[in-house]
């Protein structure tokens, strides 16, 4: 069997890019793109958080991060802050209309929240199990200097 092409590895590929299809249609919904949905409900949950940790959070480059960064303060949905005792950093944060936009997001109208509400009525032994596996899978494919 080729390694690459394993029932595993494809259902893994599969999931993510039903993931990523749902996060795509919400971001549409809301007039900016699924990596910009990503970066402001990180923001939202990292209050402050600097362009590298949130670089880091997104599994991203710092330039692209800039970049959809630059973006969202066109659209006035983020504001970059420079902190008094630091002017070297500058942290990120929503704005009004970005609180509101992940507020729609957050809705009843996000279709990826119906369904990950959906999976969350799978029986709780399911889910901890399902858990418990992917933590194995995770274990066997993290580097040791991670």
């Amino acid at each position: 069997m080729d390694i690459l092409n394993s029932e595993i590895m494809a259902s893994f590929v599969e999931i993510n890019k039903a993931i990523n299809k749902l996060i795509k249609i919400d971001a549409e919904k809301l007039g900016i793109t699924a990596v910009q949905l990503k970066a402001l409900y990180r923001i939202n949950y990292n209050p402050n958080i600097s362009l590298g940790e949130l670089a880091e959070k997104l599994k991203l480059t710092n330039s692209t991060v800039s970049g959809v960064i630059d973006r969202l303060v066109h659209h006035g949905l983020v504001e970059r802050e420079i902190p008094p005792g630091d002017r070297r950093t500058v942290s990120i944060q929503l704005t009004d209309e970005g609180k509101r936009t992940l507020n729609q997001f957050n809705s009843s109208d996000s279709i990826l929240i119906k369904k990950l509400r959906e999976v969350l009525e799978l029986p709780e032994k399911e889910i901890s199990h399902l858990l418990r596996l992917h933590n194995l899978v995770l274990q066997k494919l993290t580097l040791e200097e991670e």
